[in-house]
């Protein structure tokens, strides 16, 4: 996802603040993910889904009770809780403060931090790393989600296992649907999306009880070609490339994801 910047304004819409004071600047993912819109858009991302990824995961990689496992981006701790139930060690990260306060509440047996995935933790010890639901691809600059990667591979141990999961670019520009309106528990959505060179663009119309806020989503998608060339860069090796989550043979017009296995060379 490609990051931009809008105006955040008293209205919650692009403009002049009321008072006269100026607009202010985020990147799109520090405004949207930590509002209870968000969390109800994409309500049906919850545990429920993350089960089978986490399953699949678990199976290919043989890990298990008392390994170490890095959560890049965990959002709200919806794949942690099942690496917690399985008892791996848990450490989530993400940018947002309201989704970090969520999954303390809701994984209290992990461990979660307020932390930009561009930066590396300061441990090098996890067996395994995971970056899921397309969790890259949000910034301004393309070489910050080559930094994102490189903070992956510098928190794994020698032979330790990362997990990238994309969306397949080739499937999202041939299945775009540009328009849909949807009503969850008395808010109406009004979603348009385009793509734009490269970019998946999802601009967010807000309605409840009278008053419109617009939010948006860019998303730089990334092929599975460049991905290879991104973890070679930053030292992983990569194993292979499958749909997800169950983990078939990816196929490019089929595979709504592309999902890369990799590991840091060592024992």
């Amino acid at each position: 996802m490609l990051a931009t910047s809008r105006e955040i304004t008293a209205e919650g819409r692009d403009g002049v603040l009321s008072g006269g004071l100026r607009p202010v600047y985020m990147p799109w993912y520090t405004d949207w993910f930590g509002t209870r819109y968000y969390k109800l858009l994409y309500r049906h991302r919850n545990e429920e889904d993350a089960k089978p990824w986490v399953d699949a995961i678990l199976h290919r990689t043989a890990l298990g009770r008392g390994h170490r496992v890095l959560d890049l981006a965990c959002g709200r701790g919806r794949h942690a809780h099942w690496f917690n139930e399985a008892g791996l060690q848990v450490t989530g990260v993400d940018i947002s403060e309201e989704s970090i306060e969520e999954a303390r509440r809701a994984v209290p047996g992990a461990t979660f931090l307020v932390h930009d995935i561009r930066t590396p933790v300061p441990s090098s010890e996890f067996d395994l790393a995971v970056c899921l639901f397309t969790s890259i691809g949000y910034f301004d600059d393309s070489a910050d989600d080559q930094r994102v990667l490189a903070s992956a591979a510098s928190a794994l141990k020698a032979g330790g296992a990362f997990v990238l999961d994309l969306m397949n670019p080739h499937h999202v520009r041939n299945n775009l649907v540009p328009f849909e309106e949807l009503h969850l528990d008395g808010v109406r959505f009004r979603i348009e999306r385009s793509y734009v060179n490269g970019v998946v663009v999802k601009r967010i119309q807000v309605e409840e009880n009278g008053a419109v806020l617009e939010f948006q989503e860019r998303v730089r998608t990334i092929s599975p070609a460049e991905v290879l060339n991104m973890l070679d860069a930053v030292g992983l090796e990569v194993e292979d490339q499958t749909d997800g989550p169950v983990p078939r043979r990816f196929d490019r017009e089929t595979s709504e994801r592309c999902v890369t296995w990799a590991k840091k060379p060592g024992p």
